[in-house]
Order: C-alpha cells, then sequence, then structure tokens
C-alpha cells in the first residue's frame, strides 16, 4: 500500500544535517521521500538541521545543495536553516516552563548514567528528576555551571491526563503504534549554551512548515514517541510517519558519518552517476 491518503495534501520534508558529507545512506534516505511525494503528487521542502553548531560547517551546507542538485532531486520553496529560528524554539521551551513543564538539571552524563543504575531491579532504564529549590537552582546559575533544560515526564502525564495513555501515531502500512514516552524519561530540550534539542526544533518545524508526513529511516522510530508527546503537549498535529529500512554495507552495517563512509562527492569524482548511485541505493 502507498501513501494513498490525502495524496493532493501530501507535504514531507528531506532534513539532513550538515556535519559532513552525503553519503550513499543519504542519497538512499532521499530517494524514499521523494519517491513518496512523487506517487502523491505532493511537495518535498528542505531543511538544514544545523544546531550542533560545533559539528556544522557552511561547506558541508553547500554541498548539501550540490549534492541533491546532482541526482537530480528538486524541493519546494525557499530553505529553512534552524540556526536562523533559535528565537523560535525559546519560545516553546519558554511556553513549556510557564506551564511548569520543564526544569533545569545540572547533572552531568555521569550522574546521571548513575542514577539510572541505582534504580530499583526492573525499573526502567531512563532518567525521571526533579527541579532544584528555587535557591539551590539560583546559587547554582550564579556559580555558571552548566545545565539542560529537560521536560518532566511525571508533569507531562499529569498534564495531559487520560490523552497519555491513548499517545500514539500512524505508522504507513503499520498502522496505529501506541507512542512509549515512559522508555525515555525526562528527555533533553535544549541546554545552557544550545538553545534547542533535535525533539523541540524538529516538532516545531514540522507543525510550522505543515508537514502531512514524515519519510524518515527505521533509526528515528523510536523516538517518534517523544515527538508525538511533544505534540500533544503544543498542540501541534501529528503526522502520518513512514519509517523505510536503512541501507547497509557488505558487513550489515548502516553508512554513517562518524564512520567515514564514503561520500557521494568521493563518488561522483569517481566517475559514478546519479543512475549508479539510484541502482546502488535501489531506488527506482
Amino acid at each position: 500500500m502507498g501513501l494513498s491518503g490525502a495524496m493532493a495534501q501530501l507535504r514531507t520534508r528531506f532534513a539532513p544535517s550538515p556535519t559532513g558529507y552525503l553519503h550513499i545512506g543519504h542519497a538512499a534516505s532521499a530517494f524514499h521521500v521523494w519517491a513518496a511525494a512523487q506517487e502523491a503528487g505532493g511537495d518535498v521542502v528542505l531543511r538544514i538541521e544545523d544546531i550542533d553548531q560545533t559539528r556544522c560547517r557552511p561547506e558541508f551546507e553547500d554541498a548539501i545543495y550540490e549534492d541533491l542538485a546532482w541526482l537530480g532531486l528538486e524541493w519546494t520553496g525557499g530553505i529553512r536553516r534552524q540556526s536562523n529560528h533559535y528565537e523560535d524554539y525559546a519560545k516553546v521551551l519558554d511556553a513549556l516552563a510557564a506551564r511548569g513543564l520543564v526544569y533545569r538539571c545540572f547533572r552531568t552524563r555521569k550522574e546521571v548514567l548513575s542514577e539510572i543504575d541505582r534504580a530499583p531491579h526492573g525499573a526502567s532504564a531512563a532518567f525521571i528528576g526533579e527541579p532544584l529549590s528555587n535557591d539551590e537552582e539560583n546559587a547554582r546559575i550564579r556559580r555558571g555551571e552548566a545545565y539542560a533544560w529537560r521536560l518532566s515526564l511525571t508533569r507531562a502525564k499529569d498534564a495531559l491526563g487520560p490523552t497519555f495513555e491513548t499517545l500514539g501515531f500512524s505508522e504507513e502500512g503499520k498502522g496505529w503504534q501506541e507512542a512509549d514516552p515512559d522508555a525515555f524519561g525526562d528527555v533533553v530540550l535544549a541546554r545552557k549554551d544550545i538553545p534547542t534539542s533535535y525533539h523541540l526544533a524538529t516538532t516545531h518545524d514540522d507543525a510550522l512548515q505543515a508537514m502531512t508526513h514524515i519519510i524518515r529511516g527505521e533509526d528515528l522510530f523510536a523516538s517518534t514517541s517523544i515527538h508525538v508527546l511533544l505534540q500533544a503537549l503544543m498542540g501541534w498535529p501529528t503526522p502520518i510517519y513512514r519509517h523505510h529500512d536503512l541501507l547497509l554495507d557488505e558487513h550489515g552495517k548502516r553508512f554513517a558519518k562518524r564512520d567515514k563512509s564514503r561520500t557521494l562527492r568521493a563518488m561522483r569524482e569517481d566517475g559514478f552517476t546519479p543512475a549508479n548511485i539510484r541502482h546502488l541505493t535501489g531506488a527506482k
């Protein structure tokens, strides 16, 4: 079954992060996105998810445009670059804070892991914290200590009431999927020096850009539970999702920038054509 529901209204996106050059795994994902839009007569918008300012580089962003053009993939409208819209994400964080749904967490990663290890046997391997007193929090802020803004799962449950138990999303080809935010505990939505997280920014932008379908790799399937929770708390619509299989190398491992997977740029320089890339990814 294809993306048959609401074909005329389908609107999806391709949202790479410019933390390195695109590789063949990115090409495979892009082909999934554009094929779905073409099948349904819909649109693809391009979003640059560049909130990781320690790893994102202008040359990588330029290469994204070059690679997509080389593959013959065109998008609708302008390009949203997330680093230009931190104030949008700050407003969401402020709205959640005004409702008491987020808190500053000063624990280090090591301390969080230690707290999880001390949980009773059989408990979820997810961190659940609580806000500090105003005096202690203010004292630690004055000392310049690092912190993360975490979404309080306990307070989110209270805010949503019975709705929390019915959270879920429609997975294209698989039907209704129950969300499981409990598996993630109190997720990080921003940090002292980083005004947003992937979860907050991507769900905000999906709503802002009126995405009807989200087509992405199966490695992000579990994260959808967090996204559905944020959508419910903010009153944002939940798109239809499709999580496609990942392209694997000869060792059965997915392609990744951190593993220095062969880039599209290098393959192009070696004489590969867009048709060769389509063939290698299994795209039509």
